[in-house]
């Protein structure tokens, strides 16, 4: 398990574009045959990606990290599968997992394995994971099921389709909130105007790109931004005083996921385009 720490923003005033990278960026989630995990001390956030191949793998906890005995033993997650059709079993349940089908598992789920259906296009489960105190159902929301929510403009080249799937008026969940953003053909742009929120940080995750393709994800303090590159099925860490925007070479998909003290969707900080730095 690779561990990021908290990190104060004067202190990130400082950091070089490797240090940025080696404080927030995940750049690699997905290892065949393998579940790879990311903890930060960042509301305790475990960011993970899962690419079974030949066969099933089972979550575990890392013992010396998390001091359990299972992964969900103190814990909840949303996993949301970005690659071919696979399976997600829980406790001897299973669930189909199509393309951007997302799936939300409760406090005490001891058994959790993950398997795809076609090794030669195997399924890719990318997931957040936080802290718990009490137990809601494991609920599976396909992407057909999920409400769109249709916003921006081509003129301001941020068109894009919205789907909530753990929130407040959705699967219900102890903090985690996790979604996903479609951008359309033609639009670059994300979560500008910019925002903060001192209440929960958020991780990102960017998927759906050309292997040449990059977005510049902005990051920090508003008067103080600064970027990092980002390329296909790579992750950012967002502390709840940094804003997380970015703008593509083309047009992309991301998961959103946010964790914290509040799950209103729309509890943000708005920072004035005058305001940026």
């Amino acid at each position: 398990m690779d561990i990021r720490y908290a990190s104060h923003p004067n202190e990130v005033k400082q950091f070089d574009t490797e240090r940025l990278q080696a404080e927030f960026q995940i750049n690699s989630l997905f290892s065949p045959n393998e579940i790879k995990l990311v903890y930060s001390h960042v509301d305790r956030f475990i960011i993970g990606g899962v690419l079974p191949i030949t066969g099933a793998l089972q979550l575990q906890a890392d013992k010396k990290e998390m001091a359990a005995d299972y992964f969900l033993e103190r814990r909840e997650i949303g996993i949301i599968n970005v690659g071919g059709r696979g399976t997600i079993t829980v406790d001897g349940t299973v669930y189909n997992m199509d393309s951007k089908d997302c799936i939300y598992i409760g406090l005490g789920a001891k058994d959790i394995t993950f398997a795809s259906d076609n090794a030669a296009e195997p399924s890719k489960f990318y997931f957040n994971s936080t802290p718990a105190h009490q137990t809601y159902p494991t609920v599976k929301v396909a992407i057909s099921e999920a409400t769109p929510t249709h916003l921006g403009s081509i003129n301001t080249s941020n068109e894009r389709t919205i789907y909530k799937y753990i929130h407040t008026g959705g699967v219900k969940s102890c903090q985690l909130v996790m979604g996903m953003t479609l951008l359309k053909p033609g639009n670059m742009w994300n979560t500008m105007p910019s925002h903060t929120h001192n209440r929960r940080s958020e991780v990102y995750f960017y998927f759906d790109m050309p292997e040449d393709a990059v977005v510049f994800h902005m990051m920090g303090e508003p008067q103080q931004t600064r970027h990092v590159v980002m390329r296909n099925e790579q992750a950012v860490i967002s502390p709840s005083w940094s804003i997380h925007s970015g703008v593509g070479t083309n047009n992309y998909t991301f998961i959103w996921g946010m964790a914290g003290e509040n799950q209103m969707f729309d509890d943000m900080d708005a920072v004035a385009m005058k305001d940026l730095k």
